[in-house]
This record gives C-alpha cells, structure tokens and sequence, in this order.
C-alpha cells in the first residue's frame, strides 16, 4: 500500500505541490507530513489536499489555510494521543 496526497485548487482543479512528497507507508507518516509542510504548500499554490491510499480516497478535500489546517492538526494530535 502506498498513501499519497492529490493537491489541488480551491476549485478542485489538481495543481503541482511547491514540495515533491514521497509515497508513504503509512497513513500516520503522510499525515505528519501534511502537519509540517501545509504552509509551504499553501505558498506554493495548493489550497487543498485529499488522501489516497493506492487508489482509494480516505478524505478530503481538506483546506490547507491556517486556521483549518491547525484545527485537523490539533485533531490528529487528540487521536493520538486517545
């Protein structure tokens, strides 16, 4: 299994990310990830992410603007920490 994220537009439209991520093991490693570079992506032209696992959608679109993407972050940390 390979967990990858689709950049987009706000529209929906998919966009280049401004950082080339890898493919991920895990669902945990590709949400770490999306944690620690949203802002750089954001800069960088994407307004939004959805997961993939291979082929299979997990979620999304989810935003990747401040405010929104702090609040899944501090989601994901209350996850783990349960």
């Amino acid at each position: 299994m390979a967990w990858t994220w689709r950049f987009e537009k706000s529209d929906g439209t998919e966009t280049e990310p401004a950082l080339q991520p890898e493919e991920f093991t895990t669902q945990g490693d590709a949400e770490s990830w999306i944690g620690e570079y949203w802002k750089e992506l954001l800069d960088g032209g994407a307004d939004q992410v959805t997961l993939f696992d291979d082929t299979t959608k997990i979620y999304g679109p989810m935003s990747l603007q401040a405010e929104q993407a702090e609040q899944a972050e501090q989601s994901e940390t209350a996850a783990d920490e349960a």
